[in-house]
């Protein structure tokens, strides 16, 4: 393991975990390994934490764990696992996949000055029917595992804060916020294809982090791929930087957003 664990990785991985929760967890020497019926690589992998035990008796008690439910294998890795782990993965056959970053911002510089509510984005405590839909259609979520996404964002413990954005009469934007220890997790923020380029995306965001600050939150975390560059680009507007990088190794591609 690393001779020195990172306090603050450790922190925002354990909050990231937490606000996205999976269906089953298992400890396995120190890697949280989390399984969730195949909806999302983030429920549907190992992710080290304090990783103590050989990773070859790791990597094959989760091989085990995933093959059980007729999933692929997947380890997230994260600057927590040691750094032979990525190289004996790709040994054995797994290929990378969504190089992301975990970009984190404070929620006090003037940019992020509350903004007027709106009353075009609504804001509920838990995913109603529109949201569950959009989120869905515009995420690509697989019919087979939409009953999965809605377990999980049913079981994520409150302060919680779904937002929808409607153009006129339609649900075009969708993102959830989730406050913990002070900071807010954005997830699932996505665009209708057809209603992007109008600044719905940004708007959703001002709206969920002046939420998050109204229940506490002094900062902001949030993930994002590597390759999702017109995303980034908003999350630089709102004053996000990034804290660290984090990729996916799987054995064989898997069918998993």
């Amino acid at each position: 393991m690393p001779e020195i664990v990172d306090a603050s990785i450790l922190a925002l991985e354990e909050r990231a975990l937490a606000a996205w929760p999976a269906l089953e967890t298992r400890d396995v020497g120190g890697w949280l390994v989390r399984r969730a019926g195949g909806c999302t690589k983030r429920a549907n992998s190992a992710n080290a934490l304090q990783p103590e035990a050989p990773f070859e008796d790791v990597r094959a008690a989760v091989e085990a764990f995933y093959a059980c439910a007729d999933l692929p294998a997947i380890f997230r890795l994260s600057p927590l696992v040691p750094s032979d782990v990525d190289r004996a993965l790709a040994n054995a056959g797994y290929s990378l996949v969504d190089p992301s970053l975990v970009l984190t911002a404070p929620l006090t510089v003037p940019l992020l000055a509350p903004s007027a509510p709106r009353s075009d984005i609504l804001l509920t405590e838990r995913p109603d029917p529109d949201w569950l839909d959009g989120v869905a259609q515009a995420n690509g979520v697989a019919p087979r595992l939409r009953e999965a996404h809605t377990a999980i964002v049913s079981a994520i413990q409150p302060p919680t804060a779904f937002a929808t954005l409607r153009d006129g009469d339609t649900p075009v934007a969708f993102g959830l916020a989730v406050v913990d220890s002070a900071m807010v997790g954005l997830f699932d923020v996505v665009v209708l294809p057809g209603f992007r380029k109008r600044g719905h995306g940004e708007a959703l965001c001002r709206a969920l982090l002046d939420w998050g600050r109204s229940r506490g939150a002094g900062a902001a975390y949030l993930q994002v791929t590597k390759t999702n560059l017109a995303a980034r680009q908003l999350y630089a507007r709102l004053g996000f930087e990034t804290a660290y990088c984090y990729h996916y190794r799987v054995r064989s591609a898997p069918e998993i957003a």
